[in-house]
Order: structure tokens, then C-alpha cells, then sequence
């Protein structure tokens, strides 16, 4: 399925946002995800389905600071 990540388009073989999750090996605990957006919510990413051309934003939770 092609699907557009972060601005990048790419072909995976999957299904839900949890199956993208997995693909590039990201801890779901770690990032907010949103699909054409619309964010979704944590309890809700294995169920999410995708279909051909969905945009996927994920942003990362970083700590630091001084």
C-alpha cells in the first residue's frame, strides 16, 4: 500500500497504524500519530485501519532542556 509518511511516500504491507508502528520499528509509547489529519488517539492505533494514499504524520516525544 502506498501511504505518504512524514512528507515521504512509501510502499508497506500493512493494515492498521500499528502495523506501520511495527514496519519502522517505533514504540508506539514514544510518538503521537496523526492520519490525514486527524490524531489518533493510543488505545485506537491497532485499530485504525489505512487505505492506498492515507498521510501518516508521526511526532516524536523528545526530552532535554538545560
Amino acid at each position: 500500500m502506498q501511504l505518504t509518511i512524514n512528507g515521504k511516500v512509501e510502499n508497506l504491507d500493512v493494515s492498521t497504524v500499528m502495523d506501520v508502528l511495527k514496519a519502522k520499528d517505533i514504540d508506539p509509547q514514544l510518538v503521537a500519530v496523526e492520519v490525514n489529519t486527524d490524531m489518533i488517539d493510543q488505545e485506537n492505533l491497532g485499530v485504525t485501519s489505512l487505505k492506498e494514499n492515507d498521510k501518516l504524520e508521526f511526532l516524536f516525544f523528545m526530552g532535554g532542556g538545560a
